[in-house]
C-alpha cells in the first residue's frame, strides 16, 4: 500500500514538474527569441499552458505584451486567439464586459479568416456566460451556433460544457422536453470523459424533469445512478427525500418509507432545514396515506413551522394543501376549510410572482437556432427639432395644441375604460372565489356523509355477525343444556345416568356462559361503548376460580394443570381480566390431547404483573400467528373437534388494552403455545 502511495505522490510530482518544465521552457525560449512573429507564436504557447494551469494573471501579463505585437505586426490569426485566451481569463474573473468585449474582437477576427472551428467555440464561451449571467434565450442561442462546428470534430470538453448549459437554458424558459433532449446528450459526453460531477448534475435534473411530467419510474432510476456515484451524506440528503417523495408517488410505500427515514436523520444530524422541510413533508404524506394520523400531523405541523421560517414558498403549498387533507380526514372541516383557503392564496401570490415574459410561455422564446441571432438590427430614428418660434407659425402651433388636446381626451378615456374593466374583473373574481368556497363546503359535507355511511355500514355488519353467531354457535350449546331440562322433566334420566351427565351439562352452560361473554363484549366494544371499571384484585384467586370451571374437561380429555400462581395484585377490570383468562384456559384446553400438561403462573416484571398460560398442545404455525387477535374472526377446530367463534382472543386483546395492559403469544408448531398478559399494578400516572 505504502509503495501504491508514493507511487501516485511520484507521478502528480512528475506530472507537475513537467508542466513548470515546460512554461520554464518556453519562457526561456521566448527571452532568446529576436524574430517577432516567433516571439507571438512562442507567446502564444505559454499563455495556453498558463491558462490551463490557473495561472490568469500571469497568462494575462503575457497576453498585454503579445497583444501590443501582435497587432504592430498586423498578426490576424495570433491576434484573434490572444484576444480569444484574454477574454477567456476575463470570464474567469468574472468581469463580463471585458469579457464580452473581448469575445466580440476575436469572433471578428475568426470570421475574416474564415475560421470556423473557432467561431464556433468563441459563440459557445459567449453562450456559456450570457447562460450564467440570466440571459438564456440569448445565452441559447450562442451555444446552439457552435454546436455543429463542435460536434463535426468531436471536441467532447466544449460540447460537454455547450450541452449542459442549453439544458441549463432551456429548463429556465421551462422547455422541459428540448432540456431533457440536452441533458441526456450531456451525459452520454460526461460518461465519456468520466466527467463525475456533471454525471450527477445532469442525472439529478433528468430525475426532477420526468417527475415533473409524473414520469415517476424513470424519475427514481435517475435518483438512483445518483445514489450510485456519491458516499458523501451532504447528497445524500438532497436526493433521499426526492427518491421517497418518488417511490410515494408510484405508491411503493416500504421503499419511501426507508428512504425518508434515512433523509430525516441525515438532515437532522446535519440541522439542514431546507432538505429536512421535504423530508418531513414527504413523511407526512406518506403517513396520512397509511392511516397514521396523529404522527401525520405532528410532522406537518413542523413542516410548516420549518416552511414560514424559511419562507420556503413552494413546500409551504404543499404542506397546505396535506393539512387541509388531514383535517378532512379527522372530520375537522372549519380546519380543513381554512388550510383550503391559505392554499388558493398562497398559490395565487406564487403564479403572479413567477408570471414573466421568458418564463410564462416558453413558445414565445426562439428554441431553435435564429440564423440572425448576432446581428446589430437595432435602428435608431432622428428627428430634426427646430426652433418653435421661427420653424412654425401660428396656424401650426393651433393645429399641435389641438391634437395634443385629443391625445389628452384619450388618454383619460382609456384610463376610465381601465378601471371599469378592473372592477368588473374585480366583481368577477370575488363571485368567483365565493363560488369555490361554496363547491368546497359542499364537497366537505358531501365527505362528511360519507364517513357517517361508512359507520353506519359498519355498525351493520356487527348486528350480521352477532346475529349469526348467537343463531348458529350460542343455538347449539342452549339447546343441548334444553334437552337434558326436557328428559329430567319426563323422568326419563335414572339417578345413574342424571350424575353422570351432569359434568357435560356443566360445560355447555360453562361453554354458554363463556360465548356470552365474549359476545357481549364484543359487540361493546364495536359500539364503541366497552368501559372498564379498574380495582385492584388477586391474580390466584381468579385463576382458583376459572380453573375449578375446567376440572370436569381436563380429566375428560387426560390433561394435567400445574398451577405455579402465586398471590399477587393486578390494578384492573377483575370481570374483564376474568374473561381473559377463562378464554386462554378454553383456548388451552381445546388444543391439548390425552397426556399433555397446562400451566399457569404469575410473576411481576418492571413493575407490572405478567400473567402466562401455558400448553403442550399441537402449537400455531408461523402463518397463523400472524392472524391472532385480528378484528376479522379467526378460528380452527380443537383436538376433540371442537368449534369456536374466532371472536375469543380479539375479546382478550380489546380487554387487556383498554386496562392499559398488553398481550402476545410465543408458539412452536407441535410443541406448544404460551400467552402472555401484561397488567399494571397500579393507576396509571395519565388516569384520573
Amino acid at each position: 500500500m505504502r509503495r501504491i502511495i508514493t507511487l501516485i505522490i511520484l507521478f502528480c510530482s512528475i506530472l507537475g514538474f513537467s508542466q513548470t518544465k515546460e512554461i520554464d521552457s518556453l519562457a526561456v525560449e521566448l527571452a532568446f527569441q529576436n524574430q517577432d512573429s516567433a516571439k507571438v507564436d512562442t507567446s502564444l504557447k505559454l499563455i495556453k499552458s498558463l491558462y490551463n494551469i490557473g495561472e490568469y494573471d500571469k497568462a494575462l501579463t503575457y497576453i498585454i505584451q503579445s497583444e501590443k505585437l501582435a497587432n504592430a505586426l498586423n498578426y490576424p490569426k495570433p491576434r484573434a486567439e490572444i484576444m480569444f485566451y484574454k477574454a477567456l481569463v476575463y470570464a474567469q474573473k468574472d468581469d463580463y464586459i471585458n469579457a464580452i468585449n473581448g469575445y466580440t474582437k476575436s469572433k471578428d477576427l475568426f470570421q475574416q479568416l474564415r475560421d470556423t472551428l473557432n467561431v464556433a467555440k468563441v459563440n459557445n464561451s459567449i453562450g456559456l456566460i450570457e447562460i450564467k449571467r440570466g440571459n438564456y434565450a440569448k445565452g441559447l442561442q450562442y451555444c446552439l451556433a457552435a454546436i455543429k462546428s463542435l460536434e463535426h470534430k468531436h471536441l467532447t470538453s466544449e460540447l460537454n460544457l455547450a450541452y449542459a448549459s442549453l439544458a441549463n437554458a432551456y429548463y429556465e424558459i421551462n422547455a422541459f422536453d428540448k432540456a431533457i433532449e440536452y441533458y441526456l446528450k450531456a451525459l452520454e459526453i460526461q460518461e465519456q470523459v468520466n466527467d463525475k460531477q456533471g454525471i450527477i448534475a445532469s442525472n439529478s435534473k433528468l430525475a426532477e424533469l420526468y417527475s415533473m411530467k409524473k414520469e415517476y419510474r424513470k424519475a427514481i432510476d435517475y435518483y438512483e445512478i445518483v445514489l450510485s456515484y456519491v458516499n458523501t451524506d451532504s447528497i445524500k440528503g438532497v436526493i433521499y427525500p426526492k427518491l421517497g417523495g418518488e417511490y410515494l408517488k408510484f405508491n411503493d410505500y416500504d421503499k419511501a418509507q426507508d428512504y425518508l427515514v434515512k433523509a430525516y436523520n441525515i438532515n437532522y444530524r446535519a440541522d439542514d432545514k431546507s432538505n429536512l422541510l421535504v423530508t418531513l413533508n414527504n413523511l407526512g404524506k406518506l403517513n396520512l396515506k397509511e392511516d397514521r394520523l396523529k404522527i401525520a400531523e405532528k410532522q406537518l405541523i413542523e413542516a410548516g413551522e420549518i416552511a414560514e421560517s424559511l419562507n420556503h414558498k413552494q413546500e409551504l403549498l404543499i404542506n397546505y394543501n396535506l393539512r387541509k387533507v388531514l383535517d378532512s380526514t379527522e372530520r375537522k372541516f372549519e380546519q380543513a376549510f381554512e388550510w383550503q383557503r391559505k392554499y388558493y392564496t398562497l398559490k395565487n401570490q406564487i403564479e403572479k410572482a413567477s408570471n414573466s415574459p421568458l418564463k410564462s410561455n416558453a413558445n414565445q422564446v426562439m428554441l431553435e437556432l435564429d440564423p440572425n441571432f448576432d446581428k446589430d438590427i437595432n435602428t435608431v430614428n432622428q428627428t430634426t427639432v427646430t426652433d418653435s418660434g421661427s420653424a412654425l407659425d401660428k396656424d401650426e402651433f393651433n393645429k399641435y395644441k389641438i391634437i395634443f388636446y385629443a391625445l389628452v381626451g384619450a388618454l383619460v378615456f382609456v384610463i376610465i375604460l381601465i378601471v371599469l374593466l378592473y372592477l368588473k374583473r374585480t366583481d368577477n373574481i370575488r363571485y368567483t372565489q365565493e363560488l369555490e368556497e361554496k363547491n368546497i363546503k359542499l364537497q366537505l359535507q358531501n365527505d362528511a356523509f360519507k364517513e357517517q355511511t361508512k359507520h353506519l355500514e359498519s355498525v351493520n355488519n356487527v348486528k350480521d355477525k352477532l346475529f349469526s353467531i348467537v343463531s348458529h354457535d350460542l343455538k347449539d350449546s342452549l339447546s343441548s343444556i334444553n334437552g337434558f331440562i326436557d328428559l329430567l322433566k319426563d323422568g326419563s334420566l335414572s339417578r345413574e345416568e342424571f350424575d353422570n351427565l351432569i359434568p357435560e351439562l356443566s360445560e355447555n352452560a360453562n361453554n354458554a356462559s363463556l360465548l356470552l361473554f365474549n359476545l357481549l363484549n364484543w359487540s361493546k366494544s364495536q359500539m364503541q361503548s366497552l368501559e372498564p371499571k379498574p380495582s385492584l384484585f388477586d391474580i390466584q384467586e381468579v385463576f382458583e376460580a376459572k380453573t375449578k370451571l375446567i376440572e370436569q374437561r381436563l380429566e375428560s380429555k387426560g390433561i394435567s394443570l400445574i398451577d405455579h400462581s402465586l398471590r399477587d395484585f393486578a390494578y384492573a377490570d377483575r370481570s374483564m381480566i376474568e374473561i381473559v383468562i377463562q378464554n386462554l384456559l378454553a383456548n388451552a384446553l381445546k388444543f391439548c390431547k390425552n397426556g399433555d400438561t397446562i400451566t399457569i403462573s404469575n410473576h411481576i416484571s418492571n413493575g407490572s404483573c405478567v400473567i402466562s398460560v401455558a400448553d403442550t398442545g399441537v402449537g400455531i404455525s408461523k402463518e397463523n400467528l400472524q392472524k391472532l387477535f385480528k378484528n376479522n374472526t379467526f378460528t380452527t377446530m380443537g383436538t376433540d373437534n371442537e368449534k369456536g367463534t374466532g371472536l375469543g382472543l380479539s375479546i382478550c386483546k380489546e380487554l387487556v388494552e383498554l386496562n392499559n395492559g398488553k398481550i402476545w403469544v410465543e408458539s412452536t408448531l407441535n410443541v406448544g403455545t404460551t400467552f402472555y398478559v401484561e397488567l399494571p399494578k397500579s393507576r396509571p400516572s395519565g388516569d384520573k
